[in-house]
């Protein structure tokens, strides 16, 4: 990481470009078009009459976190939103269409050939596909039920293990981990339909590095995809030209096309394969539909792309970044750092500040949390330091909209110099939560007593191990008078991420209480001992 002047992997959601601030050019047909905010401040939120979404309940944000998913990645350019509008007054042929927009593609992004997908996810499924089953309808049908078929692995390095593989294994790919070159040379056979990377800086610095991994998978006759959906939009493109077959990028990330959209781009072959294995045509992907409106509006945000003044963007980032520095820098003890990103991943400067949190008497969480649940809602990160004793907050301008930073900085300025009150500190242990315990845990619209928790406690810490119906994951918790809190965690280097934070009151031999699952949201559990 570079550092600048005033003295962030941890963002999976994707990108490099902001609420627009600046003239993007001509369009397609010589349309004189605007900055994405033409000069207007975005409303403010919750101001005025309640619409769209403060109509239903549902409370808008300001995104000084990122292009996270779960946020709604990225707001559409004007351009993207004039051609959805476009593309929604008229009827085509999907696919003429898919062609038509492939050989665009092409031509703007320097590939063979391009294709829009329902999100990059959708993207690695039907280049997976594509992999596996060529463009063959009598194999496409089969799919998932690999029964039968030559190609039946995807060979993935340890260093590219990770959540989104899911789209991979979903054609019913069985995944082959490596980590060494004659680990992938010895995996290679004719079973080997692909070789999935995961673009990021770790993977450039690594014995199996794209242009090493392209060299014996080539050999073997085997393509290899990257999924780049974290990356900025290179031309020519950077993994094709190291030897990668197929590059899957997010659309509503830093190129802001729509959120449900992705871009595939690669072997001319492999990409008209894949468009045969995704809808409108019927088999496993047909629940994977990009309409006609959002085809269009992903090119539009492609031809946008290559007009864009990137480095006048970074620079509005930057300077936005300033800005909440300078302000916030009325209140005694911060320090404020400006961090600018490696690699092509999440390509954004981000602010970090710091303090000391005894002396200022809050932490950075709280004032996260307080910025979350109050008016307007904003969301950032909390951060730390290297010494123990900093806390603070990280700001990412990503997202941002002109403006926005401001009521960052305000909103921020006001917290720190009157803090909310912080989080009731923890209470001796009056239970013991040692021993076997048999869960029994309500979800949604299930119940399972697979689950078990094996727990040691020490004074109030604990440490142990949670198994569920296929995995086991180690423990760690605390004991607040008779409040039990125990997380247990099954990391993505397996494919897979699980979080279970289970907190409850323990009375006896039994605890219950509320199970937060992360992403997978809540449910309830009770648990008895066992021994």
């Amino acid at each position: 990481m570079r550092t600048e002047g005033i003295s962030r992997r941890t963002m999976l959601g994707r990108g490099a470009a902001v609420g627009g601030a600046l003239t993007l050019g001509p369009l397609l047909g010589g349309e004189a078009v605007a900055a994405a905010d033409a000069g207007l401040a975005a409303p403010a939120l919750g101001k005025g009459p309640k619409t769209g979404y403060e109509a239903i309940g549902v409370r808008p944000l300001i995104n000084g976190r990122g292009t996270y998913t779960v946020l709604s990645g990225s707001l559409m350019l004007p351009q993207v939103r004039d051609a959805i509008d476009r593309a929604s007054r008229k009827y085509v042929q999907l696919d003429e269409l898919a062609d038509a927009i492939g050989k665009r593609l092409a031509e703007l992004t320097k590939a063979e050939f391009g294709m829009v997908s329902s999100g990059a996810s959708a993207a690695l499924g039907h280049a997976s596909a594509a992999c596996v089953a060529g463009g063959n309808p009598d194999l496409h049908v089969r799919l998932p039920d690999l029964t039968g078929f030559k190609k039946t692995e995807a060979i993935i390095p340890k260093h590219s293990r990770n959540v989104y593989e899911a789209a991979v294994s979903a054609t019913g790919l069985k995944i082959v981990e490596v980590d060494t070159r004659a680990e992938l040379k010895a995996a290679l056979g004719p079973q080997t339909a692909l070789v999935y990377v995961f673009a990021m800086p770790r993977v450039d610095k690594h014995e199996l590095n794209t242009e090493t991994i392209a060299e014996l998978a080539h050999a073997a006759g085997v393509p290899v995809l990257v999924d780049a959906a974290a990356e900025i939009l290179t031309i020519p493109n950077v993994h094709l030209a190291r030897g990668a077959d197929l590059v899957a990028y997010s659309g509503g990330k830093c190129l802001r096309g729509p959120q449900s959209a992705g871009l595939l781009l690669g072997r001319k072959d492999l990409v008209k394969a894949a468009w045969m294995h995704s809808a409108p045509h019927h088999g496993w992907a047909r629940g994977f539909k990009v309409g006609k409106e959002e085809a269009m509006g992903m090119l539009a945000a492609v031809e946008m792309w290559v007009q864009r003044d990137h480095k006048a963007e970074y620079a509005t980032w930057t300077s936005w970044l300033r800005d909440i520095a300078r302000r916030v820098s009325v209140v005694r003890g911060l320090t404020t750092k400006i961090v600018q990103p490696e690699g092509l991943s999440n390509r954004t400067p981000s602010l970090t500040i710091l303090w000391n949190a005894e002396k200022l008497g809050v932490k950075g969480q709280t004032i996260v949390d307080a910025l979350w649940n109050g008016e307007p809602r904003i969301a950032i990160n909390a951060a730390g330091g290297s010494d123990p004793a900093q806390s603070g907050v990280s700001i990412t301008p990503y997202m941002l909209e002109r403006g926005d930073a401001k009521t960052i900085a305000t909103e921020l300025v006001k917290l720190l110099r009157d803090p909310p009150p912080a989080p009731e500190p923890p209470k001796p242990p009056t239970v013991n939560a040692s021993g076997t315990w048999a869960l029994d845990i309500r979800f949604t619209a299930s119940r399972s007593t697979a689950h078990e928790l094996k727990l040691t406690q020490d004074g109030a810490k604990i440490t142990g191990t949670h198994t569920g119906e296929f995995v086991s994951r180690p423990v760690t918790g605390t004991v607040s008078g008779d409040e039990v809190t125990v997380r247990s965690h099954y990391g993505e280097e397996h494919g897979d991420a699980l979080d279970f934070a289970f907190k409850g009151r323990l009375r006896g031999n039994g605890i219950s209480g509320e199970l937060d699952m992360g992403e997978y949201l809540k449910a309830s559990w009770t648990a008895t001992r066992k021994s």
